[in-house]
């Protein structure tokens, strides 16, 4: 009998009490509240769906506009091209017509 009394009061004992009475218990509770957070943890799963969507929606917006930067970019280098191709152009341009000029003059300083 004296074993019994010590094993009742041990540690282990109450423990293995405690198990068993979560394990009895939260069963219970979850079927019991479970009217009550069906509704809840499908407001949090919808809150999430539309977090994402919007957030999906925003980083689209976001590349929209990183693409239409890129290619108003890409235009301006364009044109910045041609003029310079266009300025060499027409310094070539000059260049022959002041030889032109040049040996003009000279043909006639020469006759």
């Amino acid at each position: 009998m004296a074993q019994l009394d010590v094993l009742v009061k041990s540690d282990l004992m109450k423990g293995v009490a405690i198990g068993l009475g979560v394990a009895v218990l939260v069963p219970a509770a979850a079927i019991a509240l479970a009217p009550v957070l069906r509704p809840v943890a499908r407001g949090a799963v919808k809150a999430g769906v539309l977090a994402y969507e919007k957030t999906r929606e925003a980083v689209a917006e976001i590349g929209e506009v990183v693409d239409d930067l890129v290619a108003e970019v890409q235009d301006e280098l364009q044109d910045k091209k041609e003029v310079r191709e266009a300025e060499d152009e027409m310094r070539e341009m000059a260049a022959k017509a002041a030889q032109a000029v040049e040996a003009a003059l000279n043909g006639d300083k020469s006759a």
